[in-house]
């Protein structure tokens, strides 16, 4: 079900927990820029530049919708709720939240690269503007991992343990099933998506010509976003997600 946020010129869908929703849309006669940080942007002094860049873009902090974390490993269940307690501090500062939730989705992973990243960083933002001429669908998914709800509510990751080819097939349908869902309570497809991003460190090739691309249709056309990379909690392996923005701004800390 969307919400609104109508400080923030967009809608949303409620997150399985605090931290985040599990996607954003932008309401009519608004769109959404997309704004990374080059090179990445310590967490520590991210936020103070997210602030800076509403300012100059005259934008309240609630137009914020998105915002992509990258952290040096993957966490423990515990040191993911740890980590993600500082975040909520933040953005409830912000003043962002709507009825106790926190409308902002997000991605958060920890890249597999040499040298290691050293500190938790902000790679980008999301937030909404009016809409330049004629506004198209603009969208922000969170990053979903392989997880599943079962009966009663009940959460499991998808093939737990399992990266053989079969594993990650099972994976990446669960994955893709979880976003096309948030899509349809848009009423949105993914040949609106601008993006699709990708993040692990298993070799996904085989299974892009036979699963991966024929789901997301038109989208395909725009290729994959391919990022080598580990989910945030340890035991997952595959992450997704996805967005529609028409403008893409790099920023230099």
């Amino acid at each position: 079900m969307l919400l609104d946020n109508a400080k923030g010129n967009y809608k949303f869908v409620r997150g399985y927990g605090a931290p985040f929703s599990s996607g954003a849309l932008a309401n009519s006669g608004f769109e959404i820029v997309h704004a990374s940080f080059k090179p990445l942007a310590r967490l520590t002094e991210g936020y103070g530049l997210i602030e800076r860049h509403m300012r100059e873009a005259g934008r309240p902090l609630n137009a914020v919708c998105g915002i992509e974390l990258r952290i040096p490993a993957a966490l423990t269940p515990a040191g993911f709720d740890e980590f993600n307690r500082g975040y909520i501090e933040r953005l409830t500062a912000w003043g962002v939240m709507v009825d106790g939730l926190n409308p902002v989705a997000r991605t958060n992973v920890a890249p597999a690269s040499s040298p290691p990243l050293a500190d938790p960083s902000v790679y980008g933002f999301y937030y909404t503007v009016p809409a330049v001429g004629a506004a198209r669908p603009a969208f922000v998914l969170a990053g979903v991992p392989e997880v599943a709800s079962r009966e009663g509510g009940k959460r499991e990751v998808v093939a737990a343990g399992d990266i053989s080819l079969e594993g990650l097939r099972r994976k990446n349908a669960c994955i893709l099933e979880a976003l096309s869902g948030l899509l349809r309570e848009m009423k949105l497809g993914w040949s609106e998506a601008s993006a699709v991003n990708l993040y692990t460190v298993h070799d996904m090739h085989p299974l892009f010509a036979s699963d991966l691309l024929p789901a997301l249709g038109a989208a395909a056309y725009r290729g994959i976003r391919w990022h080598y990379a580990r989910p945030p909690v340890i035991g997952l392996e595959l992450e997704i997600d996805g967005y529609a923005a028409r403008q893409e701004l790099v920023l230099s800390p």
